[in-house]
């Protein structure tokens, strides 16, 4: 399973409502996009070093999925698809959805348009 950045988040703040789809997965996977998103967002919170901390002790159990060229292929095909449909996403969230793609891998998001992409399936918590 991809997590999208609300739901390294919620992992992160330890709701419960993410704590069985993280249970039952075979793979934790974060993309290297995802990642990116959470450390600009500690890097501004007040909790900076908790979430630091948070992710140097829960990362590890983790996978982080870089970006590559069939990722990239993967991801035009995204954008292009949304675009004809008239439904773009935000071009972070396409990153992940491209790799979840490739990897054919659920995304837990609470991002609803990761429902228009085909191919990807969302889980949400």
């Amino acid at each position: 399973m991809i997590l999208d950045t609300n739901a390294l988040s919620a992992w992160a703040e330890g709701l419960a409502r993410v704590a069985t789809p993280l249970r039952s997965a075979d793979r934790l996977v974060v993309p290297s996009v995802v990642l990116g998103e959470y450390y600009f967002g500690i890097r501004q919170s007040r909790h900076r070093n908790r979430y630091q901390e948070w992710l140097r002790r829960y990362l590890p159990l983790a996978e982080v999925a870089t970006i590559n060229s069939a990722t990239a292929d993967v991801y035009a095909d995204i954008r292009l698809q949304l675009k004809r449909a008239g439904k773009p996403i935000p071009s972070n969230d396409a990153w992940v959805a491209a790799l979840a793609r490739q990897h054919a891998l659920a995304v837990l998001s609470n991002d609803a348009h990761f429902d228009l992409v085909d191919g990807v399936r969302r889980i949400a918590f």
